[in-house]
């Protein structure tokens, strides 16, 4: 734990429950909770779902008031905290006042500590510091899947500041916590309103004012040519070269939609090592040619803010398109990608089962909506201005996550200390 203040306690986790509860308990033995011991409703089980999910009324297990009164040992109250075991292990879910009365399955601990002695929010929180959260993933054992259980935690120790100091340290985390968790409702909206107009503006069911004009539809044959894209592997990638990389995974993970080079930074590579792929230009498509999950399938970025002398490489699996000649307005391409309808067809011509994949021959003839250039350019700007809205709050959102984290450290272990206050449920 490293220093912490003179007047914090250490105790063993075993050593915080309130008798006759033990402060921890284990779920039961898988053979007390089969199939056939489920029913519609009655007592809810509380599994690994809802404690990664956080949310106490997800999940449709049940069982009868028979098999809750013979589980009774492992059922919860308001104020325990339950751990997750297996796999997703470490994930942490506190009982509010209001949650369904039930029991844990044993892929869970319960943890019920003195009222007197633990805030259980302060104890949700060390737990999930990352600090405590390492500890925990060194403990596990059974390699890749790791699994923790009651033995292990027993013993395990934790800082115990007073009750009145664990109180504030809970709420004022919790504060940041709600701060995050309200940006993440507001994106959440924000980008379920951006694909609904999306649909309406893309497929031409939603028209702007002053256009009437019918759309064309043209086959990516007719539209784009293919360019020789280069084969290189993470290994040959650095901070050094002569020139930019778009790796297919960063096309996965941290692109949506445009790369504009003038704000992301791309991992370099020297141009020698990448045979005879194109250089990229402003305004192709990099399309990732693979991908694990059937939504990235055809996941795709639009080009800009490659400036004279920078060279830009697309890498390994992915496809370059470029148009044979003007067909969109800037920007326009880069919205495509949220078209369902094109997506649709990507799946249908996908091949693979744990990996998916698309070929050039087989995009050859799928169909891509093109209105005029001015509804074009029109149509862009909406949607642009919504993602600009969108990035705002994620990068508000990435913010709240850095002070939440850095609070975490701070005063979870004593690093900062708060100002004492009287606080009448202590």
């Amino acid at each position: 734990m490293g220093l912490i203040p003179e007047d914090w306690d250490v105790s063993d986790l075993n050593s915080l429950g309130e008798y006759p509860l033990p402060a921890i308990k284990a779920g039961p033995f898988g053979s007390s909770l089969k199939k056939d011991t489920y029913v519609k409703s009655g007592f809810k089980v509380y599994g690994q779902e809802q404690v990664i999910k956080g949310d106490i009324n997800y999940g449709d297990y049940f069982v009868t008031q028979k098999k809750y009164r013979e589980l009774e040992s492992c059922s919860v109250r308001p104020g325990d905290v339950l751990l997750s075991l297996v796999g997703t292990l470490g994930k942490l879910l506190e009982i509010p006042s209001d949650a369904p009365k039930g029991i844990i399955n044993p892929r869970l601990i319960r943890f019920s500590f003195s009222r007197s002695r633990i805030y259980p929010c302060f104890f949700r929180f060390l737990f999930e510091s990352k600090k405590i959260q390492s500890l925990l993933a060194n403990k596990a054992q059974g390699g890749t899947m790791g699994v923790l259980n009651a033995e292990i935690l027993r013993n395990f120790k934790i800082v115990v500041p007073s009750k009145t100091e664990q109180i504030l340290i809970g709420d004022v985390l919790s504060d940041v916590e709600e701060l995050v968790k309200s940006l993440k409702k507001l994106i959440f909206k924000k980008r379920l309103l951006k694909k609904g107009v999306t649909q309406l503006l893309l497929t031409g069911k939603k028209r702007l004012p002053g256009f009437k004009d019918n759309w064309e539809t043209k086959k990516f044959s007719e539209v784009f040519t293919f360019l020789p894209t280069a084969s290189n592997s993470r290994d040959d990638l650095s901070e050094n070269g002569d020139a930019y990389y778009i790796h297919y995974g960063d096309i996965h993970t941290k692109f949506h939609n445009h790369l504009d080079l003038n704000e992301t930074n791309l991992p370099m590579i020297y141009e020698t090592k990448c045979g005879n792929a194109a250089l990229v230009k402003n305004g192709d498509w990099v399309m990732a040619d693979v991908s694990e999950d059937s939504e990235g399938i055809g996941k795709t970025i639009e080009i800009s803010g490659i400036d004279e002398g920078k060279k830009v490489i697309a890498g390994l699996h992915t496809f370059l398109l470029r148009e044979k000649s003007p067909t969109f307005a800037p920007g326009f391409k880069g919205h495509l990608v949220d078209l369902k309808s094109l997506h649709d067809e990507y799946l249908r011509v996908a091949t693979g089962m744990k990996v998916y994949g698309i070929s050039k021959r087989t995009l050859a003839d799928l169909e891509i909506p093109v209105p005029s250039i001015e509804e074009q350019i029109r149509i862009t700007l909406i949607l642009s201005d919504m993602n600009r809205e969108i990035s705002v709050l994620e990068s508000k959102l990435s913010k709240a996550l850095q002070l939440k984290e850095g609070m975490m450290q701070e005063l979870l272990f004593g690093k900062i200390r708060l100002p004492s206050l009287k606080r009448s449920n202590d």
